[in-house]
């Protein structure tokens, strides 16, 4: 048996761009992909916290250092510029790993600076 578990999560980055006319994915830049352990074009879950609104894309890398998030082809209709998102990804884990799993999880505030946890208001 094995459990589904929150593996790596972005809390509350700021979109800051929206492409309707793309393939589809959501933009992330690759400093905060790798702060988390995000894979290149891994599946992953945005909650958007201004609207409620909850999709399912896979996550590209953008261009390092320009703290990127841009939603992409339909997840474009998600949210826009300036909405935070909550990014997760999941992974499998059997219940031995499971008892000291600890999710990697990145913060952020305004202009998508990384800040110590409990300061995103």
């Amino acid at each position: 048996m094995t459990v589904t578990l929150l593996r790596a999560k972005l809390h509350r980055i700021h979109v800051t761009e929206a492409c309707l006319d793309y393939v589809g994915s959501l933009t992330v830049d690759p400093d905060f992909m790798e702060a988390v352990g995000l894979y290149p074009h891994e599946k992953i879950l945005c909650a958007n916290v201004e609207n409620g609104e909850r999709f399912e894309t896979y996550a590209i890398p953008g261009a390092r250092g320009s703290r990127v998030c841009c939603l992409n082809g339909a997840a474009a209709h998600k949210g826009k510029v300036g909405d935070r998102l909550i990014v997760m990804a999941f992974g499998q884990f059997t219940p031995d790993e499971a008892a000291s799993h600890e999710p990697k999880v990145l913060f952020f505030g305004k202009d998508n600076v990384p800040v110590p946890s409990g300061t995103t208001k």
